[in-house]
C-alpha cells in the first residue's frame, strides 16, 4: 500500500500546490498519513497519534481555507480512521468528532467563499465528510479482522508450545519406561545373583550374563528413543514380563481371548511394562494373571499393599496417553488384589 499512497499523495500535491509553501504544507500532510499507516501496521500507532492528527488537521484547514485545495482532506481521512478504532473506549465519540471537524471546515469554506452551490457542496462538504466517514466505518471491522488474526496466531503459538510440552512428556514417559524398568530388574537380578554366588556359581554367572544383556539392550533402546525409532512390541513385552515374574518366584498365567489389534499393541505394551515394574516394586505378589483381548489387556496380581491406592506416576502418565488415543486405563485394589486394565473399545474388527 505504501507505493500507492505515495503516488496518490505526490499527484495531489503537484496538482494543488501553487507555491513552495503549499508543497511543504501539503507534503507534511502526506508524511503524517504515511507515518500513521506505517505505525499502524506494527500496532504502535498511538506513539505518533497526537502529532499526526494535529498536522493532518492543520493541513485540511490550510488547504481548504487558504489555498482552496479540495483534496487536502485526504491526510486527515487516513490518519483519523487508523487511530480511532484502536482506542480502548469512546471510539464512537471520537469518530463523530472527526467527521464533524472535517464537515465544519468544509462548511466554513462554503460560508467564506460561496461559489456554485452544488459543486461547492460536493467539493467541500459531501466528498470530504463522506470519504472520512466511510473510511472510518471500514476500519472498525478491519480492526476486528486483525484482532481475530492475532488471536489465531496466538492460539497457533500456544498449540506449538503445548505440542513441545506433550513431546517432552512423551519422551520422559518413554525414558522412564526404559530406564526405570531396567534398573529395577537389574536390582532384582543382582540380589538373586548375590544369593547364588556361593551356592550355585553357574546359576549366578547366568544371571550376571542376563544383567549384561539387559543393560546392553537398554542402551540400544535409549539410542532408538533419542532418534524417535523406538516401538514397543507387545508379544516381546509379554515374554519379558513372564521371565521377570518367574525369576522373582511369581507364578504367571496368560489368557489369550483374542489377537490384540495392531493399532493398540504399542500402548498396551507400555501398560504391561509399567505394570510389571510396579508389581516388582510395590507388591509382594505370588501370582499374576494377564488377560489379552482384541482391544485391551488386564493384569491382576495379589500381594497388594493394604490401605489406599499407591501413587503410581507412570500409570498416571500412561492413562493420559491412552485416553488421548480414545482408550481408558483403570486401576482397582480389593482384598489384597490389584487390577490394571487398559481398553480401546472403538477398535473392533
Amino acid at each position: 500500500m505504501t507505493p500507492l499512497l505515495v503516488t496518490i499523495g505526490a499527484i495531489t500535491v503537484a496538482l494543488e500546490a501553487r507555491s513552495w509553501t503549499d508543497v511543504v504544507v501539503l507534503g507534511l500532510g502526506l508524511a503524517a498519513a504515511l507515518v500513521t499507516f506505517e505505525r499502524w501496521t506494527v500496532n504502535d500507532v498511538f506513539r505518533v497519534a497526537i502529532p499526526c492528527l494535529l498536522v493532518s488537521a492543520g493541513v485540511w484547514v490550510y488547504g481548504a481555507l487558504v489555498i482552496g485545495a479540495g483534496t487536502a482532506f485526504l491526510s486527515i481521512s487516513l490518519v483519523g480512521p487508523h487511530i480511532i478504532p484502536q482506542l480502548a473506549r469512546r471510539r464512537g465519540f471520537a469518530a463523530t468528532a472527526l467527521v464533524t471537524f472535517v464537515a465544519a471546515v468544509g462548511v466554513t469554506k462554503l460560508v467564506l467563499t460561496g461559489g456554485e452551490l452544488p459543486v461547492a457542496l460536493i467539493t467541500w462538504l459531501f466528498l470530504p465528510t463522506g470519504i472520512t466517514a466511510m473510511v472510518t466505518g471500514l476500519m472498525f471491522p478491519n480492526r476486528g479482522f486483525y484482532g481475530m488474526v492475532k488471536d489465531l496466531e496466538e492460539a497457533r503459538d500456544r498449540e506449538a508450545e503445548l505440542a513441545v510440552v506433550r513431546e517432552r512428556m512423551r519422551f520422559a514417559s518413554d525414558l522412564h519406561d526404559i530406564q526405570g524398568h531396567t534398573l529395577h530388574v537389574v536390582k532384582l537380578k543382582i540380589t538373586l545373583a548375590q544369593k547364588l554366588v556361593r551356592t550355585n556359581a553357574e546359576r549366578a554367572d547366568a544371571e550376571l550374563r542376563e544383567i549384561h544383556a539387559l543393560v546392553a539392550d537398554t542402551i540400544a533402546q535409549t539410542k532408538e528413543l533419542a532418534y524417535a525409532q523406538r516401538r514397543l512390541n507387545l508379544p516381546a513385552e509379554l515374554e519379558n514380563a513372564k521371565n521377570l515374574f518367574e525369576a522373582a518366584g511369581i507364578r504367571v498365567h496368560v489368557d489369550r481371548e483374542a489377537e490384540v489389534d495392531a493399532r493398540a499393541s504399542e500402548l498396551l505394551g507400555q501398560v504391561l511394562r509399567e505394570t510389571t515394574t510396579n508389581i516388582l516394586r510395590h507388591a509382594q505378589a505370588e501370582q499374576v494373571r494377564i488377560t489379552l483381548s482384541e482391544t485391551g489387556i488386564t493384569i491382576l496380581n495379589d500381594g497388594a499393599q493394604a490401605g489406599p491406592l499407591p501413587e503410581l506416576s507412570g500409570l498416571a502418565t500412561l492413562r493420559e496417553r491412552v485416553a488421548s488415543d480414545g482408550g481408558e486405563l483403570t486401576t482397582e485394589q480389593e482384598n489384597g488384589n490389584f487390577l490394571t486394565a487398559a481398553t480401546f473399545p472403538q477398535m473392533t474388527r
